[in-house]
This record gives structure tokens, C-alpha cells and sequence, in this order.
């Protein structure tokens, strides 16, 4: 029989569907991609098909390993990163949703966190959680599907139902329902998990009206989790890892010592610093999250989220077609030799961390009559760093130092020009690895490490390999000047917001 030397790891994402073949020394071997479906029903709202993101996520995996020549006999395990927060309620009898899935962007239940905040309920949750009452999170999103008709509510008492982040709807799908689980670092996204207790909270669970029968077990990250129906791949591979993609990328990226930070660039920005075995509180309203467990033992984080980063390049090629492609992006950002004064303050779905404002709106600022396309494009990308900045600096706040070098990955992450402003705007070393799809090589690292494929952390650490590091080089006035301009851009979104209401 073949070794089994490969994991096959699922990167389910905000805007595709991948699956990715790694070998044991976390290369890349093939991969597959099927891009997904965004349902806009109204203004802030944002909904997937989580029926097509099954089909596409066993679609994706059928590919990959039938692209490799490696043979289904010689993959280990499958691992399984996924976007967080975003909530699928379905049925146990069929395993069909009974709706589509609210995703993590979606702001309908924005004044029910309100209300929740106005109460008096954040210090309570901020406590138990490490999160903040927003509806980023999942609990207020379930609560609004469990409210949408009486018979939902009712059946979900009876636990005919059951919820979960993608992590869980997809393993409920390849075990054929046979397995309702969810990992440690998904649940710590739902508002309804204590993360130092590591267990689903009463008082949470209270708060939000959400019936205890309808949620799934929690486990390591590192676990077995069930087992794939063979009729689906081909064999009866052991699904070992599983992890919300920030997680993901974080374990990707071997932070594994406190003081260590990764920025993942997709859809939005997300950044965790590695705060070690005690869950610290933010005074700075960033998030205090669960950044993996293993062996039972949870290690924690500060994160950051930035909800638009890739989503505006995204924007300025499909929503105004100001490019074709956003690989156009950095040439376009060299055509401006500066920002011309012009800011793009990106709060198409409101702001992340450490504003919190879900009602913020997009706009730009400083346009003039020689304003021209690369200076839009140019303050898009640079909107990035500022908001990294923004993040970087309120973490240091809170661990009380500033880390030595930030590792970046996600799609942004191989634009060179992109790296290097970063590292100028953040006066800051910037590592990017030689595997840049971080979140789906930590899905696998988690997989493999329960099978053995990887013997254990320092066998992760060794298999991380630094691709480029970007030196910072922007003279200390411009960097203040220019991030001065964004926070008085950033004012002025909030001043256009309180006109509006």
C-alpha cells in the first residue's frame, strides 16, 4: 500500500471554494477552484447557497486529487478551513438548509446588537466571548433565522435542526450526518462560547434565544472529527483538522510563539498576534480570540478584522469596472507617484476593528479634476495598509510591545507593491512566505499533525520558508502625513454617517 504522505486540505472561503493537495513537506502539489456565488437580498445584506457550497467544496476535492496523479491510497486525511462566522441552519433528517446562509459581512442584525449594547450586555459578553455585540458575529445572525417562522424555532427546540459555522455543515455532509462537530476556534466566533471555560455558555445562550439542542459538539483542532462517506472521494479518508480560516492561516504561518502576527489578505484583512496560554482582554477593542487547541489546551489571540481589503479590488473591476484584472493593480499604483491627497475609506459593509461602526458607508475623498484612475486604484490598495496600521497599533497597545516583523499572506499578499507600502506604512519589517495560501497548508498542517504526516510543532515551524521579506524604506514625515490624511478620512465617515441618521 501507497504511504499516505498527503493531506488534501478544503479552503472554504467568502468568495470561492478550494481544495488543495499538500505533500509532508507542505508543498502544494495540485488544486482546484470553483468561484461562489454572492446573493446581495438587500442593502448590508449578504447571503450564500450553502447547498452550492457543498457541491462545489466536494467538487473542488474530486479535482484536486484526480489533477495530482498522487492516487486517492496515498492521502492521509482531510482538513477543512472555512469562513467563520458565517451561519447555516439545516435540517439533521436530510442535511438540507432551510435557508441560505447568513455570511459573515451581513449587517441586517445590526440593530439588535444595538439594542443588546444599549442594555448594558457587552461587558458580559466581552467577559465570557473576547468578542464585542456586533453582527459579525453568528448568534444574532442565528437568532434572526430562528425568528424568520414560528415552525423554525420550534424545531430547532425539538433538535430537529442544527446550526453551524461551514466547518460543521460541511463535516455533517461528508459524514452523512452522521457527525455534528465544530472546532474550538470556529465556536469561539458564534457570541455564544465562553473561551475560557471552552464550552457552549448558558447565560450567552440566553441572551440571544438560542436553544442548547441545535449546536454542535466542540474539539481540538486537531482531532478526529469523522470520517468521509467512501462513495464521495473514493475512500474512507479521516477528516483530523479543522479550523476558522484566520485560525487556519495563523497555525499556516507557524505563529506559535507569543509576540508572533500574521495578516491574511482576501476578502477583508484579518490579523492575529499570538498572546499565549492566558486570554487577555483588549482595552483597545480589538477581538481576544481562541488562536488553536490542542491536546485540550487552547492557545489565544488579539485579532483585528478588517471587514474590505481584496473585496475593494474586487469592487473597482466588477462594481465600476475601473480595471479588467486586479494583477493591474500594481502598475497602476506605480503610474501615480503619489496618492494625490485622494482616500478611499472602504466601508462598504461598515468598519472592522477598531472602530466598529456597522453603519459607516464607503466614500473618497480629495478627488479634483486631475484626479485620474490610478489614483482611485492607488488609495484602494494603500486603504489597506492604513487599516492595518490601525489595527497593528492598537495591539501593541494591548501586549505592551510592538512585534518584530508581521507575516502576510492571502491573495493581496503577491502584490510586491502592496508589501512594500505596508512594511513603509507600518515602519515594519513584512515576511511573505514561499506558500501564500496560508489558511488552506494550516488546515492541513492541523490534519496531518493527528495522523502523523507532521510529528509535531517544530515539524511545522521548519516547513514554513520565507519567500521575500520587505524592508521599510518611507521617510518617517511622509508616513505620518499620509497616515494623518486617513484618519481624517476615516472622521469624516463618521460625520457623513451621523448626517445621514
Amino acid at each position: 500500500m501507497a504511504a499516505k504522505r498527503y493531506v488534501l486540505a478544503i479552503d472554504q472561503g467568502t468568495t470561492s471554494s478550494r481544495a488543495i493537495l499538500f505533500d509532508a513537506a507542505g508543498r502544494p502539489v495540485s488544486s482546484a477552484r470553483r468561484e461562489l456565488r454572492q446573493i446581495y437580498p438587500a442593502d448590508g445584506w449578504v447571503e450564500h447557497d450553502a447547498e452550492e457550497i457543498w457541491r462545489d467544496t466536494l467538487s473542488v476535492c474530486r479535482e484536486a486529487v484526480a489533477s495530482s496523479h498522487v492516487g486517492i491510497d496515498a492521502v492521509a486525511a482531510i482538513g477543512i478551513a472555512n469562513q467563520r462566522e458565517t451561519t447555516v441552519l439545516w435540517e439533521r433528517a436530510t442535511g438540507r438548509p432551510v435557508m441560505n446562509a447568513i455570511v459573515w459581512q451581513d449587517r441586517r442584525t445590526a440593530e439588535v446588537c444595538r439594542r443588546l449594547r444599549e442594555d448594558g450586555c457587552e461587558p458580559m459578553v466581552q467577559e465570557k466571548t473576547g468578542l464585542l455585540i456586533d453582527p459579525y458575529f453568528s448568534a444574532s445572525k442565528l437568532a434572526w433565522m430562528l425568528d424568520r417562522a414560528p415552525e423554525l424555532r420550534d424545531r430547532a427546540e425539538k433538535g430537529e435542526l442544527a446550526f453551524g459555522t461551514v466547518d460543521s455543515f460541511l463535516l455533517y455532509r461528508f459524514t452523512d450526518g452522521r457527525v455534528h462537530a465544530t472546532d474550538a476556534t470556529n465556536a469561539s466566533r458564534t457570541l455564544l462560547f465562553d473561551i475560557t471555560t471552552q464550552d457552549w455558555d448558558d447565560d450567552l445562550l440566553r441572551l440571544f434565544r438560542i436553544p442548547r439542542a441545535i449546536l454542535p459538539e466542540v474539539r481540538d483542532n486537531a482531532a478526529l472529527f469523522g470520517v468521509a462517506e467512501v462513495s464521495l472521494l473514493g475512500a474512507a479518508l479521516p477528516i483530523t483538522g479543522m479550523a476558522g480560516d484566520q485560525q487556519a492561516a495563523t497555525f499556516g504561518q507557524a505563529c506559535f510563539k507569543p509576540g508572533m502576527i500574521k495578516s491574511t489578505y482576501g476578502t477583508g484583512c484579518f490579523a492575529l498576534l499570538n498572546i499565549g496560554e492566558r486570554p487577555a482582554r483588549s482595552r483597545h477593542r480589538m477581538l481576544t480570540t481562541t488562536a488553536y487547541r490542542l491536546d485540550g489546551k487552547p492557545t489565544y489571540a488579539f485579532e483585528g478584522a478588517i471587514f474590505v481589503a481584496g473585496a475593494a479590488i474586487k469592487w473597482l473591476r466588477d462594481g465600476i469596472g475601473l480595471i479588467d484584472s486586479a494583477s493591474r493593480t500594481a502598475s497602476l499604483a506605480v503610474e501615480a507617484p503619489d496618492n494625490h491627497g485622494v482616500y478611499l475609506v472602504p466601508a462598504f459593509t461598515g468598519l472592522g476593528a477598531p472602530h466598529w461602526d456597522p453603519d459607516a458607508r464607503g466614500a473618497i475623498f480629495g478627488l479634483t479634476l486631475d484626479t485620474g484612475r490610478a489614483h482611485i486604484v492607488r488609495a484602494a490598495l494603500e486603504s489597506v495598509a492604513f487599516q492595518t496600521r490601525d489595527l497593528m497599533e492598537a495591539m501593541a497597545a494591548d501586549a505592551g510591545a510592538a512585534p518584530s516583523a508581521l507575516r502576510v499572506d492571502g491573495g493581496m499578499a503577491v502584490n510586491d507593491w502592496v508589501c512594500q507600502f505596508l512594511a513603509d506604512m507600518l515602519d515594519l519589517p513584512v515576511e511573505r512566505p514561499q506558500v501564500t495560501e496560508t489558511t488552506a497548508l494550516g488546515a492541513a498542517f492541523l490534519a496531518g499533525l493527528h495522523e502523523g504526516v507532521y510529528p509535531g510543532l517544530e515539524a511545522v515551524s521548519r516547513a514554513w520558508s520565507l519567500e521575500r521579506r520587505f524592508e521599510p524604506g518611507m521617510d518617517p514625515a511622509d508616513r505620518e502625513r499620509l497616515f494623518a490624511g486617513w484618519r481624517q478620512a476615516v472622521r469624516r465617515v463618521g460625520r457623513l454617517n451621523d448626517g445621514m441618521e
